[in-house]
């Protein structure tokens, strides 16, 4: 017995680990594999190697296909996580810096807290929520006008940034789809299924915004094809996984604490490896928005603390 509880609360930290320091650090792999890769060239190459893996290892258990139902469910939520979300991420570093994605990115308890509507009544009575709120949007609305002044008012730049803000949207919503699925899928199956959903617009994206045109495998730097790399194995395999593995075991307020971490992450090493910067009103925005996300969180730390 005190054995597997050992094991689960290290099988915990591992996850949270997974997804506070791993996913930090695939904004910057995004950044070198658009070097040699078209973005949705790049994140559909990764969910399509990522999604066989996860699929044929499945199939090698024996695992039989879910229904049309839950198949449907999770290849919805995948589309909207992994295409809206994180595929929108790749477009968009082509035009903003890595650590200014993820800063963005950090927003996503905000945004969870206005779309997840039945929980509004608990949500919009508490103190500290509502000022969490204010002080996480005040940091948005900084951030947004200091991008403006650094882009020199470029009308690109300030799109790329309002489409990070839309992709932190799209994944919360996918976030609460499969939050509420029931099924007898594994983790693995369910994984396998939103990859290879995304994997397949992405394609079709691709193939539609003229990404194939000129695109030549053999003309890739190697750094390119690590970056793909690190995202495939860490990004999809390791860290997705236990995202989604958390969701079923975790509070979904309690996993979107790895937005205090990947920010600071990716910061630190687009700065190191990038030589990316970031105006000081840039940083100041990403300390209030932090702020707005502790204060959101304070009631599930006191109700687990009380637990």
């Amino acid at each position: 017995m005190k054995n597997n509880l050992l094991f689960q609360r290290l099988l915990l930290i591992f996850a949270f680990f997974n997804i506070y320091i791993i996913w930090g650090s695939t904004y910057l792999a995004v950044a070198f594999g658009l070097k040699g890769f078209p973005p949705f060239v790049l994140v559909g190459l990764r969910y399509l190697v990522a999604g066989l893996i996860l699929l044929a290892y499945a199939k090698l258990k024996g695992e039989k296909r879910p229904s049309l139902k839950i198949i449907s469910r999770h290849a919805l939520s995948g589309i909207l996580m992994l295409v809206g979300g994180t595929g929108m991420i790749a477009w968009a570093e082509q035009y903003i810096t890595s650590g200014q994605a993820a800063i963005l990115i950090a927003t996503e308890p905000l945004w969870f807290l206005l779309l997840d509507k039945k929980n509004w009544k608990t949500y919009f009575s508490n103190k500290y929520i509502i000022a969490g709120l204010i002080i996480g949007f005040g940091g948005i609305f900084l951030f947004l006008k200091s991008t403006d002044v650094q882009i020199n008012q470029s009308a690109i730049g300030l799109i790329a940034t309002l489409v990070v803000l839309l992709s932190a949207i799209w994944w919360v919503l996918g976030s609460l789809l499969i939050s509420n699925t029931k099924g007898s899928s594994s983790i693995v199956m369910n994984s396998s299924i939103q990859l290879l959903a995304a994997a397949a617009l992405s394609g079709v994206i691709a193939s539609f915004t003229g990404e194939f045109s000129g695109f030549s495998f053999a003309n890739v730097p190697t750094q390119s094809w690590l970056g793909l790399l690190f995202l495939i194995v860490f990004g999809s395999l390791i860290a997705y996984m236990s995202f989604v593995w958390l969701i079923s075991k975790r509070p979904p307020a309690l996993i979107s604490t790895h937005t205090y971490v990947n920010p600071v992450v990716a910061v630190l090493l687009g700065w190191l490896f990038a030589h990316e910067s970031l105006v000081k009103e840039q940083l100041l925005a990403l300390v209030i928005i932090l702020v707005g996300i502790v204060l959101v969180n304070v009631p599930e730390y006191q109700k687990a603390t009380a637990t």
